[in-house]
């Protein structure tokens, strides 16, 4: 499973899931799949610092509107 995980990272995560709901554990690509859950925190990280970044930028422009 580790060529679909570069061919196609959607299906590779769709097939993933089935083999563990399947508890079908020798299949799961076990070394991609724990990459994927270590980036994790780091992505969600990330995805918070962009929308408070824009939070931020339109509560200056509410704020300096007028100015």
């Amino acid at each position: 499973m580790a060529i679909l995980y570069e061919a196609d990272y959607n299906q590779w995560v769709e097939e993933t899931v089935k083999q563990l709901q399947n508890k079908n554990y020798a299949a799961v690509d076990w070394e991609n799949l724990i990459e994927e859950v270590a980036d994790l925190s780091g992505r969600e990280r990330d995805k918070l610092e962009s929308l408070l970044t824009v939070l931020f930028e339109h509560l200056l422009k509410i704020a300096y509107w007028e100015s």
